[in-house]
């Protein structure tokens, strides 16, 4: 299988586990684990050919660690992202470091300016501990903007941070006197 076919599929995942289960039938618990075999069947009838060793393969070598295959290797999600309502994930609170980073695009800034960073359809706002994946997320919706974050001293004044598998920090809001551009 070749980069094109993992991306493809790394999308469709994206698309299905943290969006739109309902698109191809399938159902999500409420941490989001789907059933690997309900997942390639409903993939199936949308057109979308999708195997075990094809999941696996987008689950290992995704340098953002995006997927988890449960124990058994019977189920697969998404860990962090969701905007259905089906799921809420339980993460432990953790206290985060110092500072934390958020990459966006320059045309969200005025938004960002007025109402801090906001979850809107996700449950979390996504926050980095390196500049660099900071960039990367915001090359995705245009001209990047790096936010730095006072996440720690949010934390002390009774904001919950919490750290999905993958290193992503998540919090529900932060307001605008806690982010510098960097």
């Amino acid at each position: 299988m070749n980069s094109k076919q993992l991306n493809e599929a790394s999308k469709f995942l994206s698309y299905v586990l943290r969006h739109e289960p309902q698109s191809i039938g399938l159902q999500l618990d409420t941490e989001g684990w789907a059933n690997i075999d309900s997942l390639i069947a409903g993939a199936a009838k949308e057109g979308h050919i999708l195997n075990r060793e094809l999941l696996l393969v987008v689950v290992s070598s995704s340098d953002k660690k995006r997927f988890a295959i449960s124990n058994d290797a019977q189920y697969i999600r998404a860990v962090q992202g969701h905007s259905t309502e089906s799921v809420n994930l339980q993460y432990i609170e953790k206290e985060p470091p110092e500072f934390l980073h958020h990459g966006t695009a320059t045309r969200f800034l005025e938004s960002i300016q007025q109402q801090g960073l906001i979850a809107g359809a996700r449950h979390h706002v996504h926050l980095s501990q390196d500049m660099a994946t900071a960039v990367t997320v915001g090359h995705r919706y245009g001209k990047p903007v790096v936010l730095k974050v006072e996440a720690l001293r949010m934390h002390q004044q009774g904001f919950n941070f919490f750290q999905a598998e993958n290193d992503v920090w998540l919090t529900g809001h932060v307001p605008i006197f806690f982010i510098h551009q960097e």
